[in-house]
Order: structure tokens, then sequence, then C-alpha cells
């Protein structure tokens, strides 16, 4: 079961609200790869909070000077992280026979 964070429910304009990000800078994040929107049958974008977040810590970073190649590998290096971590906790409730 999903976190209520990742659940790709909020528009564009919402995700421009919360973060004081241009849709525009949202969009090129996007095209740049650093975050992947879900999209309608429409083709409008839907973002998560966590989507939000990683918003802001791109911004953030984007102050500090980082290149968008940095902040992908980043990025990257940590959905890395993350799948081991899940892996390994599967691996271990699997073992001991234990619920999340």
């Amino acid at each position: 079961m999903s976190s209520y964070k990742d659940k790709k429910v909020i528009s564009i304009g919402t995700v421009h609200e919360l973060t004081g990000l241009s849709e525009r800078k949202i969009r090129y994040y996007e095209e740049r790869g650093l975050l992947f929107p879900e999209r309608t049958k429409r083709g409008t974008r839907k973002y998560s909070f966590s989507d939000v977040e990683l918003l802001m810590k791109i911004a953030d970073k984007r102050e500090e000077g980082v290149q968008t190649k940095e902040i992908k590998e980043e990025v990257r290096n940590e959905n890395k992280k993350q799948m081991r971590n899940d892996m390994l906790r599967g691996q271990i409730n699997a073992h001991f026979n234990m619920r999340k």
C-alpha cells in the first residue's frame, strides 16, 4: 500500500502555488528527467506530495548553484538506495514472516 504522499493527485497549478516555482520551470525539471508526473487521459500532469518535496529540494540546490545534471545523478542515487532498503526490508520481513 503506497503512502498518501506518493499518490499523484496534484495539478501543476497547485504545485506552482505550493512551491512558488513557475509552471514553465516545473515542466523544465520534468524535461530534464528530475521528476515524473503521471498524465491523465487528456495529458494533464498530476504530481504527488513527494514530487512537491522533491521540487523544493531541486529549487534549493539550483539556488546553491548545483547543475541539473548533478541533481539528476543525486536523485538517481537516492532512488537506488531507497529501492535497496525496500528490498532488504521485504527480505527481512519474509524471512521472519513479518508484516509492515
